[in-house]
């Protein structure tokens, strides 16, 4: 298990080895800062705790800044549990670590869209359009009659759509660009852009092409 900590750029498009035009998302992966190491005997599991994107000493309070040491504190701090790869506190791990990862899992969380109806948030079909229905984009009856009187706990209705942490599975790797600090993945990533993301290999697909 390994991962690192990146931020969402934007999406562009690429050709593949095939000459295939493929769209891809760009992450900026900038050195990651080994803020601390959890440990079985201290903390009950073996841990190790990310952090990226630099900021000024004085924008944070001083308990945060005491997590950093002598190092500059970070703005996006996560924990990545069983890291395989041999670090110590204070060492940052670049994006060579990912040399020979060709699929990975990308956590960030998802674009907010607010209050939405159940067209929108669950793809429903809407009703009829034609004059007179009266019953276009609602969700219809959701209640029960004489038993169990009540509405059942999940039943798909209009609420808060997105700004959940969400996860992608098995994105191709389309370029490690170790130099300008860039990883480009074949999809979409969640989030916004120049919003924080968790990366790792893929824990369902091989790692091969």
């Amino acid at each position: 298990m390994i991962g690192l900590l990146g931020k969402k750029v934007g999406m562009t498009q690429v050709f593949d080895d095939t000459g295939r035009l493929v769209p891809v998302t760009v992450l900026q992966v900038e050195p990651n800062l080994v803020v601390q190491k959890r440990t079985e005997e201290r903390d009950g599991y073996r841990a190790v705790v990310l952090g990226t994107d630099e900021q000024k000493p004085e924008r944070v309070t001083k308990p945060v800044r005491g997590q950093f040491g002598e190092s500059a504190p970070r703005k996006f701090v996560s924990e990545f549990r069983n890291f395989s790869h041999e670090c110590e506190v204070g060492d940052e791990l670049t994006l060579e670590l990912f040399s020979q990862v060709f699929y990975v899992d990308i956590t960030a969380t998802s674009k907010g869209k607010g209050y939405q109806g159940v067209m929108k948030r669950h793809n429903f079909g809407g009703g009829r359009k034609t004059h007179g229905s009266k019953f276009h984009r609602a969700n219809g009856s959701t209640g029960m009659a004489a038993w169990p009187s009540r509405v059942i706990k999940g039943t798909k209705m209009p609420g808060r759509m997105g700004g959940e942490r969400s996860t992608v599975l098995n994105l191709r790797v389309e370029k490690l660009d170790t130099e300008n600090q860039l990883l480009l993945v074949r999809g979409a990533v969640p989030g916004r852009k120049n919003a924080y993301v968790r990366i790792r290999p893929a824990v369902k697909k091989s790692f091969v092409h």
